[in-house]
């Protein structure tokens, strides 16, 4: 089978096209259709897909195989049939978009090597956001906004982007910023007085085509950054979605959007302020509730057992409870909360007593349908079966004094 003729690897903008049908396989409920020549991009080169309709039946996915035949998976076979001549309609806000972050790779790319020398060693194209791999072991916010503003001025300036079918040798001629692994005829991309780069994916005539180039985050990943950045139509959504984020949050502070950083800052400093004087309270609150709990408790030798259940008690409320109870008297203190829809544990020694609280509590989450364990005196953990947590505790319960009576 010849290598099918790549319309959009001149023309990345066409959006529909005619074909001859070469091949077809499958039935009714599926095909794969081979073109003569096709303008739907196959997955490759860290970008997906195109989609769209093929004489009225949905393209869900495009391939090409290692002899350069690209393969349309159809939906439905649609009267599709060999010899005839079909039309093809891609989606253009899917194309677009593509287009949009493929273009942008390239001159965020170059502008990460103009503004921090650093080299990009992989790109992926994501459903909402795309990444790239830079050269970068000790990445900076100063440095993605380096990248950022040299990107974008070459944006903002509307050059023009072209595309180049050259020969090999013609290609050692050109200032390219990274060598193709191709043979024959390598198709190379020029971004004007910016950048040459030899690519098979899809591009915008001009650069003002890709709009913005926004980048989102970055991190530290096998001594390299990896850069998370959107572009065009992906980046005018990001926008929005945090602005409406932050007008939101504006909103609930009664101020304007530019201030709520501080305002933020503020308030989360005064609930940490409060959070450490409930927690003082608590510590001073619990110790009666202790003292009642350990004055109704039942001796087992030289150390009392309590068994607790409570409603809506946090984890942090029942370690407190739990570790007042082992240090007030020798006792072992078996806690449980039903809390949120479902069952919490929290098993606690004094330091004078030898159990092992984390062994323990691991065989009563195993009642509840859950897990968990810790130290040997402090252990925490649940699961979903509340209407087991009485046994659970009661199990515990029962293997101290077996133990104890031994």
């Amino acid at each position: 089978m010849q290598p099918t003729e790549k319309l959009y690897f001149t023309d990345s903008g066409l959006l529909e096209f005619t074909a001859s049908v070469l091949d077809v396989t499958g039935g009714p409920e599926g095909a794969r259709v081979l073109l003569d020549r096709t303008a739907f991009y196959p997955t490759g080169g860290g970008q997906p897909h195109d989609t769209g309709r093929i004489g009225g039946a949905e393209v869900i996915d495009v391939i090409e195989d290692d002899a350069g035949t690209i393969i349309h998976v159809l939906k439905e076979r649609g009267g599709i049939e060999v010899g005839s001549v079909v039309r093809g309609v891609l989606d253009r806000e899917r194309r677009l978009d593509h287009l949009q972050q493929h273009s942008g790779q390239h001159i965020l790319s170059q502008a990460f090597v103009q503004a921090c020398g650093a080299e990009t060693r992989s790109f992926h194209l994501g459903a909402e956001t795309s990444t790239i791999d830079v050269e970068l072991q000790a990445p900076s916010a100063e440095h993605m906004r380096a990248a950022e503003d040299v990107a974008n001025a070459i944006i903002f300036e509307d050059r023009p982007m072209r595309v180049h079918l050259v020969s090999e040798e013609e290609a050692a001629r050109l200032p390219l910023r990274k060598e193709s692994a191709l043979r024959g005829t390598i198709r190379v991309i020029e971004v004007e007085r910016f950048d040459w780069s030899p690519c098979g994916g899809t591009h915008a005539k001009r650069t003002g085509q890709i709009g913005l180039i926004a980048i989102k985050s970055f991190e530290r990943v096998k001594k390299m950054a990896r850069v998370e950045f959107v572009c065009g139509a992906r980046a005018l959504k990001d926008y929005r979605l945090a602005n409406n984020t932050a007008l939101t949050v504006a909103r609930l502070f009664s101020t304007e959007r530019d201030a709520t950083p501080e305002l933020v800052k503020r308030a989360l400093d005064e609930n940490k302020s409060i959070r450490k004087r409930l927690r003082g309270l608590a510590e001073l609150a619990v110790i009666p509730e202790a003292s009642t709990l350990l004055s109704t408790a039942p001796a087992t030798g030289d150390f009392k057992i309590v068994e607790a259940i409570f409603e809506d008690r946090d984890a942090d409320e029942l370690r407190l409870l739990a570790a007042k109870l082992a240090q007030l008297e020798p006792s072992i203190a078996l806690l449980g909360s039903r809390d949120q829809g479902s069952a919490r544990l929290v098993f606690a020694r004094s330091a004078t007593l030898s159990q092992n609280m984390g062994e323990l509590l691991s065989e009563s989450c195993r009642v509840l349908g859950g897990r968990g364990g810790g130290r040997p005196d402090l252990a925490q953990g649940g699961g979903p079966a509340i209407e087991k947590l009485h046994e659970a505790i009661t199990l515990a319960a029962e293997k101290i004094r077996i133990g104890s009576a031994r």
